[in-house]
């Protein structure tokens, strides 16, 4: 396959977006400037914006080779839906014409009682509404033009990630530039919340992936006994990444540049046949767009290769998972970094304000976090020496916790001296340490001029933890705000403030070993709390103060969050429910019978040897066949085991009962089925056991 070269990545690079440098050309200049006024300032969409967009767009579709365009949403499912409709209309002489109106741009209609809603709508109540979203832009994918779109109920009710996505952006806008008013900083008209998402995922050979029937339907290897050679010799992480990955990796750059996603890093990552990817910074509801579309074209791209691209949180057992950090930070429309600490953070104040707004954010919030990180497949990676623990705290290095001490004793600060590292070869370059390491263990680490949450699964929507990131660093600012703005000395003010705030939250800042027995006790010293599986955490989201939190700022309103927890916890339980019978339907249908055809085998041997005579060892296939009747007998209970431990989840009375009944009594009957299946294939003849092993799988991409 060809590689992309350095002469037409410009050419390429966002060539299928229907961005500002094709608006630019081809809308009339008092359009182009209204609907930019719209993107860059918020103001609302004049009235006649969207016939004279939808024209050109419609133009400029057909000339990319587009037939149908789709309202593209992001409903609670957690990834993305699209009804596509031609852009034809019939004429009274049998042809027809293209057309697209500024009513089909700015509005469609789903159904809206096919999508989760958490009981907002029942299943007769089927209107819903998708209306455009002028600030992402339009693209397209295959023959069909994508317009970025938020979903709605008939009545109104918030249906998808984006609606709220967008009300927690504005919110934290508006307290930000607060703010930077008080600093005197009256240019400021936009504050931006940026995102960079990096994404793992592993690369398997796709015909060993279409004979496992877990990973068809859950993402995950339900059984796998451990391979002789895991991810222990450490080789994988930045190893040489083989041609065939490598040309994937090269057809799914040239894929999402065109959609105009800036994929800058690739390499490989800690367990075999594990990658990441790597984008720069964009606003958070157009990175949160463009992670969603990272994910689809891993897995399209990979179908190309005869791979398969798994986004599973943990696909296999015994190697790490894969996740996705989300670098967090905040931009103003004049260029400038909020999280940026500066030559001289000690003193720069607006600096240290921003900073300790997100760590009181996260300290009053932290339960709040891990909901939006809670799900059946996060559950097996956090706190598993792999993934930060389900115990959010906030690494800031020693130069910013010296700063935040100084603060709280009033006792200036040493001040530090860039230190240069001597390689002891004199043609090396002298290199500038850095002012603080990097703690791979901590859930929410500040890592230069960002924070870099550390806890999201790598297959779900960015979106979440973004609109609660965004809505608790913006109701911060807003006490802050609130505070300042009354204050008859600004400086004075100031100094209090930021002093009250480092005494009253030191306890979430913590720069050790995350993954360390002595962390989980310290932690619980200092009240932070331990959320360990998915609903344990869920049951916390619907709390009074998180219910205060989204109605105060128009986020969610307490029947909004109230559905979402209940989406929640029936996917866990979901999850669950299909990974148990899918467990089930292999164990009946394959291991078994596997199992007694090996057995069978066996003890054909051994019979024809004993027939041959006393003087004839029969030791061996005795013992193993000793051994294989033993776990065998163990297999058919454990088989039962989970069945009537599944149809007694029938019994629950609620979702939350519903869940913690999977969560404590039908996994733990599932790691029982496992452990008994994975003792058998580690004895069973190869040519016998059913599908293919963690060795064939994780080694010969």
């Amino acid at each position: 396959m060809p590689n992309t070269t350095h002469e037409n990545i410009d050419e390429i690079f966002g060539s299928k977006v229907f961005n500002a440098g094709v608006m630019r050309k081809r809308l009339p200049k008092h359009i182009y400037a209204s609907l930019l006024k719209t993107m860059k300032e918020d103001l609302p969409l004049e009235e006649n914006v969207a016939e004279v967009v939808a024209n050109a767009m419609k133009d400029w579709a057909l000339e990319m080779g587009a037939t149908h365009f789709t309202h593209w949403f992001q409903p609670m499912t957690g990834i993305t839906a699209e009804k596509h409709d031609a852009f034809i209309t019939p004429t009274e002489d049998g042809k027809v014409i293209m057309e697209f109106s500024g009513k089909e741009l700015v509005k469609g209609e789903p159904d809206a009682s096919s999508f989760p809603s958490g009981g907002l709508r029942a299943t007769f109540e089927a209107r819903g509404y998708t209306a455009w979203d002028p600030t992402s832009y339009a693209f397209i994918k295959g023959s069909t033009l994508c317009i970025p779109t938020v979903f709605c109920s008939y009545s109104g009710e918030v249906l998808d990630k984006k609606t709220p996505l967008l009300r927690s952006m504005e919110v934290l806008n508006t307290h930000a530039v607060r703010i930077l008013h008080l600093f005197g900083k009256n240019d400021v008209k936009k504050v931006t919340t940026t995102i960079g998402a990096e994404q793992e995922y592993f690369l398997v050979e796709r015909d060993l992936f279409t004979q496992r029937k877990d990973l068809i339907l859950t993402g995950r290897t339900l059984f796998g006994a451990k391979p002789p050679k895991g991810q222990e010799m450490e080789t994988h992480y930045f190893g040489r990444i083989r041609g065939r990955v490598a040309n994937y990796m090269a057809d799914l750059d040239k894929e999402l540049w065109k959609l105009g996603i800036a994929s800058k890093t690739r390499h490989n990552e800690v367990a075999p046949s594990q990658h990441e990817m790597a984008p720069i910074f964009t606003n958070t509801n157009v990175a949160t767009d463009n992670n969603q579309l990272v994910m689809e074209f891993m897995q399209r791209v990979a179908y190309r290769h005869d791979l398969a691209c798994l986004l599973h949180e943990k696909p296999f057992d015994f190697v790490n998972g894969s996740g996705k950090h989300n670098n967090f930070s905040m931009s103003t429309n004049t260029g400038e970094n909020l999280l940026t600490p500066g030559d001289d953070p000690v003193n720069n104040k607006q600096f240290l304000l921003f900073l300790c707004a997100c760590i009181e954010a996260v300290n009053k919030y932290s339960e709040l976090l891990r909901i939006t990180v809670a799900s059946a497949g996060n559950d097996h990676r956090l706190g598993a020496n792999e993934a930060p623990p389900a115990i959010v705290s906030i690494f800031l290095g020693e130069q910013l916790t010296a700063a935040l001490k100084s603060i709280e004793t009033g006792k200036p600060v040493k001040e530090a001296k860039d230190l240069v590292l001597e390689m002891g070869v004199t043609t090396l370059p002298k290199l500038i340490m850095d002012a603080t390491d990097r703690n791979r263990t901590s859930p929410f680490a500040f890592t230069g001029n960002k924070f870099e949450f550390r806890m999201l699964g790598s297959n779900q929507s960015i979106a979440g933890p973004n609109i609660t990131l965004n809505t608790i660093v913006a109701d911060v600012l807003c006490d802050y705000a609130d505070t300042l703005e009354k204050a008859a000395d600004f400086e004075t003010a100031l100094d209090a403030l930021l002093q009250k705030s480092v005494i009253e939250n030191k306890r979430i800042v913590f720069n050790g070993n995350n993954y360390s027995d002595e962390w989980v006790e310290e932690a619980a010293r200092r009240g932070l709390p331990n959320l360990r599986t998915t609903p344990e955490a869920l049951a916390e989201y619907t709390s009074e103060k998180n219910e205060k939190l989204f109605s105060r700022h128009n986020i969610y309103t307490p029947a909004e969050l109230e559905s979402r927890c209940e989406i929640h916890l029936e996917e866990y339980s979901k999850t669950i429910n299909i990974e148990a019978l899918t467990m089930l339907n292999m164990a009946k249908r394959e291991i078994s019978p596997a199992v007694v055809s090996y057995t069978k085998e066996v003890c054909d041997t051994l019979l024809a040897k004993k027939s041959c005579g006393d003087f004839i060892d029969v030791s061996a296939e005795t013992t193993l066949a000793e051994r294989i009747s033993k776990l065998s007998g163990e297999l058919i209970k454990a088989i039962d085991s989970l069945e009537t431990t599944l149809a007694a989840a029938q019994n629950c009375e609620s979702a939350q009962a519903e869940a913690t009944y999977h969560c404590n009594s039908i996994i733990p009957a599932m790691e029982a089925l496992r452990s008994t299946a994975d003792a058998l294939e580690s004895i069973v003849g190869k040519e016998y056991w059913p599908f293919p092993n963690y060795e064939d799988i994780l080694f010969y991409v």
